[in-house]
């Protein structure tokens, strides 16, 4: 079993621009995500419903179901996904309209990808409670930017897989996630049938906790996967 070089990060694309829309979904594959391309906006609901997209990016002007409405539809139905609008209007009064939609950031094209990078970034870690790059909780620590893991204020090395099985369990304390988004997490979408590296993978980091921490919080919930417990008094936060 070898190690990807990066975590993965699902993100939803919707961009009707096919030229636009390859290039945004290479390079962010090139970055270690794995993308969901939509091409319209029934398309893109469609991802909403049926996956579990980290993020999206939706361009406002959309065939099928506009951007705005797609946002409008994705919040009325409870999906907390945090939403970047990428589009070529530039005035203000559609980046009011987006955010009063629901959207969490707003980019004008054309743009640079390193700003994209960055707010998505942004995104991700302040819809998971994190407003600073490194997520703390009791002993247990993981700075997103340089990838090191702590535990009380002890470096804990962590292969890639394992890296990105902890930021899930840190992003998502106290909730069971099911074994196919953790698996999504690691492979994408096209992860193989009936592996047991995941369950290898959680071994490993169970014997870390044990070595380091004295104690295992990583449970296995029956019939529906494992959920990292912390103390009620133990928010995940900065």
């Amino acid at each position: 079993m070898s190690d990807q070089k990066e975590r993965r990060v699902n993100i939803l694309v919707v961009e009707d621009e096919a030229l636009l829309l390859h290039h945004l979904c290479y390079q962010l594959q090139e970055a270690g995500h794995t993308t969901l391309p939509a091409d319209n906006g029934k398309e893109g609901w469609h991802f909403f419903q049926n996956h579990t997209p980290d993020i999206a990016i939706i361009d406002l002007g959309l065939p099928d179901l506009d951007g705005l409405e797609l946002i409008k539809r994705a919040r009325n139905k409870g999906i907390a996904t945090p939403i970047l609008v990428l589009t070529a209007r530039g005035n203000w009064r559609d980046k009011v309209s987006s955010l009063n939609a629901g959207a969490d950031d707003y980019l004008v094209k054309p743009f640079e990808l390193e700003e994209l990078k960055a707010r998505l970034n942004a995104l991700i870690r302040r819809s998971a409670g994190f407003s600073q790059p490194v997520m703390a909780s009791g002993p247990f620590s993981l700075d997103t930017l340089t990838q090191q893991f702590m535990i009380n204020d002890e470096s804990v090395p962590l292969t890639s897989y394992e890296y990105t099985v902890m930021e899930s369990f840190l992003r998502n304390a106290n909730k069971v996630l099911s074994r196919s988004t953790l698996e999504d997490q690691l492979y994408g979408h096209d992860h193989p049938p009936d592996s047991n590296v995941l369950e290898v993978l959680i071994n490993r980091l169970r014997k870390k906790l044990k070595q380091h921490s004295d104690t295992n919080p990583i449970a296995t919930v029956r019939g529906q996967g494992y959920r990292f417990e912390l103390p009620a008094h133990e928010k995940p936060g900065q």
